[in-house]
């Protein structure tokens, strides 16, 4: 398999950071194969968080939590 010979290659080099993330991966490697293989996509669910995300970045410190749901209700209906 390839990628055991990339796992192999970057555990052998002297990059501290690049073994922690090889780590990672290999301790969800389930979950990385299953990301990587099927059709299903949460794209849409992440492009509503980031859009919610970026609502309450705008408003940090400018108004209460009733406006900010105004603001999200608003943006989630297709309106910006």
């Amino acid at each position: 398999m390839a990628s055991a010979r990339v796992i192999a290659g970057v555990q052998a080099d002297d990059l501290p950071a690049l073994h922690s993330f090889v780590n990672g991966l290999c301790q969800d490697l389930d979950a990385v194969l299953a990301g990587l293989s099927l059709r299903y996509s949460s794209g849409a669910v992440e492009g509503h968080n980031n859009k919610i995300k970026i609502l309450r970045r705008q408003m940090f410190c400018r108004a209460n939590f009733d406006l900010l749901r105004k603001r999200v209700l608003r943006t989630a209906g297709g309106r910006s």
